[in-house]
């Protein structure tokens, strides 16, 4: 099903897809390249997505990662799914985060995840 409120559902801008999924560029980019891979039916979590789907939403995260290292050369990649908003998904459509990251992009990227999480971060530094 594709939902016509659904701003996922409805993009058209798309970079690179397959059968069952697409991607696109973020339109809050984290980093230069920062790319969403997501299905092409509409599932609000990743955990709703079946599992053919889920295996087409893969191939195509190495598809794209393939594309990014030819057109912007990172040093390296984050990879990421919000599940719910309690985890901060904002769109309830389910997405896979694909984030170049270059050298000196962060000042100390060792534990970048966690950042997210203050306590988490005072627990690695004590």
């Amino acid at each position: 099903m594709i939902k016509d409120d659904c701003v996922f559902c409805q993009k058209k801008e798309i970079v690179l897809e397959n059968d069952l999924a697409k991607a696109f560029w973020d339109t809050h980019p984290v980093r230069r390249g920062h790319l969403l891979i997501v299905p092409k039916q509409h599932y609000a979590t990743y955990f709703d997505v079946p599992a053919p789907t889920r295996h087409a939403m893969d191939d195509l995260l190495f598809v794209a990662k393939d594309y990014l290292d030819d057109r912007y050369h990172p040093a390296g990649y984050n990879v990421g799914v919000n599940v719910a908003a309690a985890a901060g998904q904002t769109v309830m459509h389910a997405h896979v985060h694909l984030i170049p990251r270059y050298v000196g992009d962060v000042k100390n990227p060792a534990g970048v995840v966690r950042k997210m999480i203050p306590k988490a971060v005072r627990r690695l530094m004590s």
